[in-house]
């Protein structure tokens, strides 16, 4: 295989079409058409999914994953080399919405330093944020998967602890004599992927479903419970003085629920990769709860 067929691949994933990959690459939809023939003639399988967009076969996906490394490496050699400094590579990054509102901040302060980078940040649930890993996407993920990815190295960053809140108005309205009316009082949730809740509730025998609002954001999820909308798993990083000032409550003590974070990168020598995941370290290591770590 050739670079420009890897270029060729990586052009037509991230604009979606051989039209739009031909205008990026400056040369014909022919082209770009004949080096992913000549790619795919090379592997002997099918590398992507003509549609719109286009979209990367497994085969793809190991493929683009190497497109992306290729590119790493030859902007650092470039920049080595003293020819386009002035330049930044886009390094692409998986992060949960939760972690980019709250211990993930300090690693934006960091990168806004680094005049050879700019940050391409993919917002993804940390149960499924290893997908864009695999599927050659991004150069690194916050995820809650432990095993690595085929390609990648993966260490434990930390827990972020969750804890149920909601106003004081909607808990007295759901309390009863044994507690809280769980299968009556409403619900929040981040998005269909986001079952903190339901294990909550089912850590409580409930069996119904009770009222539920979907609220797809990290910040708007915390500002529907302070509406009182319903109630909700949310960080203790993000309440901010919400408990102390009874803005919000604490439904149960010891409800808690602590997920596991960990980064996960590309097997791959890079200056810039490893300047990315020392930030990342020193965020988790400053923010997020150690095993074991309670109170």
């Amino acid at each position: 295989m050739h670079f420009d067929h890897l270029r060729a691949l990586s052009a037509i994933i991230d604009e979606g079409t051989f039209e739009a990959a031909a205008d990026l690459l400056g040369i014909s939809p022919s082209a770009v058409s004949q080096r992913i023939k000549a790619l795919e003639t090379s592997v002997g399988q099918v590398v992507v999914r003509r549609g719109v967009p286009c979209t990367p076969t497994d085969a793809g996906a190991v493929l683009l994953r190497t497109a992306r490394q290729v590119q790493v490496l030859e902007a650092e050699t470039r920049r080595a080399l003293g020819d386009g400094v002035s330049s930044r590579a886009v390094t692409p990054v998986a992060v949960n919405a939760d972690s980019l509102a709250t211990w993930f901040v300090p690693v934006l302060s960091e990168a806004a330093g680094w005049a050879d980078t700019a940050l391409d940040l993919h917002v993804e649930d940390q149960d499924h944020s290893s997908r864009l890993l695999r599927q050659g996407d991004v150069i690194g993920a916050v995820t809650a998967d432990p095993t690595p990815v085929n390609g990648c190295r993966a260490e434990r960053l930390g827990f972020m602890r969750y804890v149920p809140v909601a106003t004081p108005a909607l808990h007295r309205r759901f309390a009863d004599d044994d507690g809280i009316d769980w299968a009556g009082m409403p619900v929040l949730q981040f998005n269909a992927k986001d079952d903190l809740q339901h294990r909550t509730l089912r850590a409580r025998g409930v069996p119904a479903s009770p009222p539920r609002h979907t609220v797809p954001s990290s910040e708007g999820f915390l500002a529907a419970l302070r509406a009182g909308l319903g109630w909700g798993m949310i960080p203790e990083l993000q309440l901010g003085t919400d408990l102390a000032d009874g803005s919000l409550v604490l439904l149960e003590q010891h409800a808690h629920h602590d997920v596991a974070l960990h980064w996960q990168t590309w097997t791959l020598e890079s200056e810039r990769l490893n300047r990315i995941t020392a930030a990342v370290r020193r965020a988790a290591r400053d923010r997020l709860r150690s095993a074991g770590q309670d109170g």
